[in-house]
């Protein structure tokens, strides 16, 4: 009788999914808000690059479920929907919400199939109807990170519907339906933890609905058995053997679950759920009347907020305060319904204790009268409890309806009650919109709440809009003046707006709300690890000045002290001793990081960018490429070990440094390093038409970019396009007048090639106000005097560049031949210095090798040194930085190239000189 009642038609699935259609399809416009951003966003389990044994090892925020501040909640196979999204859509918001509203369908149609077990068929649909249009839901569905209760109530209601099939004929055992029950409740708990619930609605199932008996009947055989005036009828041993296989099985679940979560606790701030930190009676008494706020919310959904955490609800701390009312009319009419359903016989009876058993049961583990959860009241927890309350209105109504006076009535109020909440949930998913709209709807609710002026301070953070977020955070401190985050969110603002006389000061008042440390005593209490930040946030707010880097490293090791395994304080104070010229210690603090997390790609980088520092290139490598183990898109990794291979000379690494680059522009498409870069290597390699085409791409992504102008200029010259090169020059010189060398190759082209002594004499004597003492330039200049045929002005000249180089031979053999010159000035007629010899003479001696200085010179390196997180503006500060920084050493092959060009020029410079000497 129950199968044929519990059939389903398609016309009463197609209503269901159509209302849920019509409720929700705006939610597909809403984005990532709230825990979306830590459950989605930030959640690297999402990624097809990590491993899946990893969503079985991590939390559901991503985070490893060894470590303190994991929330503890284990959710693989939600997790897994999640990357499933990924893979499909990657952050596509509309196919994750599109993917919640389809679940949120199906578990309206599953739990109209439950409805019919217990309810007619007209009831069954209306209570399936208020449970689908029901406003309270709207966190679970249009939240994505909701899935969760999805989920988990999908195969919660199917295990449910499988135990009911384990009642044979003549009152036998069918266990098949019970071991996939057992299966379902094990899957529910990998989508969520109350999904383990639905093994006690099972056994109250067993009891009072499959087997008929009652309150009375259960004492009164009790009773009998205890008296030995009867034994233990067969029915209700099987039924014992059922529970207790139910009740072993849900044990097993237990303990694997306690052991997944090493038998630890989450820590959560006072200011999650300030009445778990309480002492009693508040703590009890606040906790009591949390369950006539939830069951409020249910009744009247008209007022919603997404955070019920810190000062939301004020605490119960005394009996005499009148809220306790509340909580005793909420126990009186739960325990009247409770005698109701468990005394007396009668589908009514039995239809009331399920409802119950759905809102009761599912509740518990969200109740914190066992344990302390991490909130206050949260609305997406009320999602199954839900059910129970929609199948007792809609018995209710039916009991309404049946009398004629109430027909009408009841039909007019059961429509005005779908209507106005499917409004109010249309409505509502609107302010899911965006982490603005969210958090200004819940302070309308609610003003009390620290947390909500914070949250809304970070969405407007997020849009650059410092001033207003300031406003907002300096509101959550005077809601909640001992709210340490909200202290350090006013002092990050504040270095926002430069204003660090002001950033210190709050930062300040955040720290001397911590607990201080007693020394000599070791520290004991357990400390919200973002509340730590505070220390690295001053520390880094005051290593800016140069004088206060030793009280910076102070605050790092306070830190530290407070907390052995705070990671992020050793990598923040690692960086910190490079600063202070220290990479030995620097390389101390990096190392007992990879103690406390060998799989942080972040940190392998930064213990590489100490190798560099220490001149281990080696060393330096082996890091880089562990990091690339880890993440192999590891963009700084990427570039700076190409840099490292490029620079090591090896032409065996150049191919893989070619590669990694190659990695690097297409991780970082708008970078002109990573062209320039590629340039560089095509360059060593003698590959010249691809060298030009790298170069030529950098310098249009950033047309003032200084080293790929110069040397895109200095390819061309030694490819013996020196006309093409002049362009370039102009933009090196555009952009960077005082360019010594550009001005000096500059010269040289407009001497040799364009013949225009004007122009290049310009060159040269701009070189010589720059740099008074530059001998390459002064070389040139006297050659320009030459070519004018001022053989006194050359020889003096020559004579001051003597003396600032008076080692070099070339410029005295210059000086003996213009010498030479003037004194057979009378007898031979002037002989003209060929210009492209001589003018270039000075800067033949250092030739092409000087040339060559400038090109490697020019490199661009990044060494800074990654703090964890935000690593992409780092690498921008690298690149700012980082022009001229790093001289290689030269490959052989380099050296010898070198040699061979300055063999050539000598033999020129031998041949000009024949010339000159008249021979």
């Amino acid at each position: 009788l129950l199968e044929k009642m519990a059939e389903l038609s398609l016309k009463e699935a197609a209503l269901i999914v159509g209302v849920v259609a019509a409720c929700y399809w705006n939610s597909l416009f809403c984005g990532f808000v709230f825990d979306d951003v830590s459950a989605i966003l930030d959640n690297k389990d999402l990624h097809p690059s990590t491993p899946l044994k990893n969503l079985f090892q991590n939390d559901f925020w991503g985070t490893p479920m060894s470590e303190e501040r994991s929330h503890k909640s284990y959710r693989p196979l939600t997790v897994l929907t999640f990357r499933l999204n990924y893979l499909f859509s990657e952050l596509n918001a509309v196919s994750y919400h599109f993917l919640n509203l389809v679940f949120h369908a199906v578990v309206c149609v599953v739990f109209l199939k439950v409805c019919k077990l217990f309810l007619d068929n007209r009831s069954s649909v209306i209570a399936s109807l208020l449970f689908a249009v029901h406003p309270i839901h709207t966190e679970a569905v249009t939240g994505v990170v909701g899935r969760a209760e999805l989920l988990s109530s999908i195969f919660f209601l199917a295990a449910f519907l499988s135990y009911t099939k384990s009642k044979g004929p003549d009152n036998t055992i069918v266990w098949t339906p019970i071991a996939v029950t057992v299966f379902l409740v094990a899957v529910a708990t990998l989508c969520k933890e109350q999904g383990i619930t639905v093994v006690g609605i099972c056994c109250v199932y067993e009891v009072f609905i499959a087997q008929g008996y009652t309150l009375p009947v259960l004492l009164d055989t009790a009773l009998q058995i205890l008296r030995g005036k009867g034994s233990i009828p067969f029915s209700m041993l099987q039924t014992l053997l059922k529970l207790i296989v139910l009740m072993f099985s849900t044990l097993l679940l237990v303990v694997i679950r306690v052991q997944v979560i090493q038998s630890q606790l989450p820590v959560f701030t006072r200011f999650d759920n300030p009445a778990a930190v309480s002492p009693s009676p508040a703590r009890q008494l606040t906790f009591n009347y949390l369950l006539p706020v939830n069951a409020w919310l249910l009744l009247n959904p008209s007022e919603l907020c997404c955070d019920w955490t810190m000062g939301t609800i004020p605490l119960v701390e005394s009996l005499l305060d009148v809220r306790n009312i509340a909580t005793l009319t909420f126990f009186c009419f739960l325990g009247s319904l409770i005698v109701f359903s468990l005394r007396y016989p009668g589908d009514s009876s039995k239809t009331v204790l399920m409802a119950l058993c759905l809102i009761v049961l599912p509740f518990i583990p969200a109740s914190n009268l066992f344990f302390p959860v991490g909130f206050v009241v949260a609305e997406r927890v009320l999602y199954v409890p839900s059910m129970g309350f929609c199948i007792l209105v809609a018995h209710g109504w039916k009991k309404l309806s049946n009398k004629s006076m109430l027909r009408k009535v009841s039909w007019v109020c059961l429509a005005a009650v779908l209507l106005t909440h499917a409004l109010k949930t249309l409505h509502r998913n609107w302010d899911w919109e965006s982490e603005y709209t969210l958090f200004m709807s819940a302070l309308k609710v609610n003003k009390n709440n620290a947390k909500l002026w914070n949250n809304v301070g970070h969405a407007l953070e997020n849009e650059k809009n410092f001033e207003r977020a300031l406003q907002f955070f300096i509101q959550a401190t005077q809601v909640q003046p001992d709210d340490i985050g909200a202290h350090m969110n006013v002092g990050r603002t504040y270095k926002n707006l430069n204003k660090t006389k002001e950033a210190e000061e709050s930062y300040l008042i955040a720290k001397s709300l911590m607990p201080q440390i007693i020394p000599g005593k070791k520290y004991a209490a357990r400390v919200a690890p973002n509340h730590l930040n505070v220390y690295i946030n001053l520390a880094n707010l005051i290593r800016a000045n140069e004088s206060r880097l030793e009280e910076a490293d102070q605050l790092y090791r306070q830190a530290i002290s407070m907390r052995p395994d705070f990671k992020q304080a050793y990598i923040s104070r690692g960086e910190l001793l490079l600063k202070m010229n220290k990479p030995l210690k620097a390389k101390e603090a990096y190392l007992r990081a990879l103690e406390l997390d060998r799989t942080n790609a972040d940190l392998w980088y930064n213990l590489a960018i100490v190798y560099i520092e220490l001149k281990d290139p080696t060393e330096a490598l082996k890091n880089f490429n562990r990091a690339l183990e880890l993440n192999p898109t590891h963009k700084l990794a990427l570039f700076n070990s190409a840099l490292l291979m490029q620079e090591s000379g090896d032409a065996l690494l150049r191919p893989e440094a070619k590669q990694r680059l190659l990695h690097y522009v297409k991780e970082e498409p708008q970078d002109a390093n990573g062209y320039f870069n590629l340039g560089m290597l095509a360059m060593d390699d003698k590959k010249d038409t691809e060298a030009e085409a790298w170069m030529k791409k950098a310098i249009r992504l950033q047309p003032n970019f200084r080293s790929a102008l110069f040397n895109l200029a200095l390819l061309y010259s030694q490819t013996a396009k020196e006309l093409l090169a002049l362009p370039v020059l102009e933009d090196l010189l555009k952009y960077y007048p005082d360019h010594t060398k550009g001005l000096i190759l500059k010269g040289d082209i407009l001497m040799n090639q364009k013949k225009d002594i004007v122009g290049a004499k310009a060159c040269f004597e701009k070189i010589l106000e720059l740099d008074p003492n530059n001998v390459q330039g002064k070389h040139n200049l006297c050659v320009v005097y030459f070519e004018e045929r001022d053989l006194i002005k050359a020889e003096k000249c020559l004579v001051e560049t003597l003396a600032l180089a008076p080692h070099e031979e070339y410029i005295q053999r210059h000086l003996n031949i213009v010498r030479s010159k003037i004194a057979s000035l009378s007898t031979t007629e002037q002989s003209s210095l060929p210009a492209d010899g001589t003018a270039s003479a000075g800067e033949k001696k250092n030739s092409f090798q000087n040339l060559k200085e400038v090109k490697t010179k020019e490199k661009t390196t990044q060494t800074t040194v990654d703090n964890g997180k935000g690593h992409s503006k780092s690498k921008k500060q690298a690149e700012k930085n980082s022009m001229d920084k790093v001289t290689p050493k030269k490959s052989t092959k380099e050296i010898k190239d070198i040699e061979e060009k300055r063999v050539a020029a000598l033999k020129r410079l031998e041949e000009i000189e024949r010339i000159l000497n008249g021979e």
